[in-house]
């Protein structure tokens, strides 16, 4: 019998789909130090305005917050401390090739629990311009008006 992935998501970053295209998401392990993952498993994490950077191989999560752990007194760790990633060395030079296109950022798009081991999911992204950001918005109403006429002519 198959084991159930447990998969319990602590944090996501949604305002990365309205800020920019995703092309393409991988998973990746972080790298935590002391009480980091008790304060992840307290869902005390934030994925706003962080980025990863692909730096000499290796691969960085810089800007996620993690607050001090509630009972970690002087081995808490600092919240906004830059974070190893760890990818398979193929992935980072495939994320390497495509980052140095033109336009293209690594930004985190949620944080979860995976068999008990924090991942993060990374995705390669475009930023959007203003009239794009209009267009999205544009074709979610629409969409949502004709849900919702539907609904009523369902009734």
């Amino acid at each position: 019998m198959k084991e159930k992935e447990e998969e319990r998501i602590l944090c996501s970053n949604r305002k990365a789909y309205h800020d920019y295209h995703i092309e393409e998401s991988l998973e990746a392990g972080i790298e935590l130090k002391g009480t980091e993952i008790k304060s992840l498993r307290e869902g005390k994490a934030n994925l706003k305005d962080s980025y990863a950077i692909l730096k000499d191989g290796e691969a960085f999560l810089i800007g996620c917050h993690i607050s001090p752990y509630s009972h970690g007194n002087i081995y808490n760790h600092e919240p906004l401390r830059t974070r190893k990633l760890l990818l398979h060395r193929e992935e980072i030079r495939k994320l390497t090739g495509k980052v140095t296109q033109r336009g293209f950022t690594l930004i985190p798009v949620r944080m979860y629990l995976s068999k008990g081991r924090a991942k993060i999911e990374i995705a390669l992204a475009r930023g959007k311009k203003l009239f794009d950001k209009r267009e999205t918005i544009k074709e979610k109403d629409i969409r949502r008006e004709s849900e919702k006429a539907l609904k009523e002519m369902v009734r």
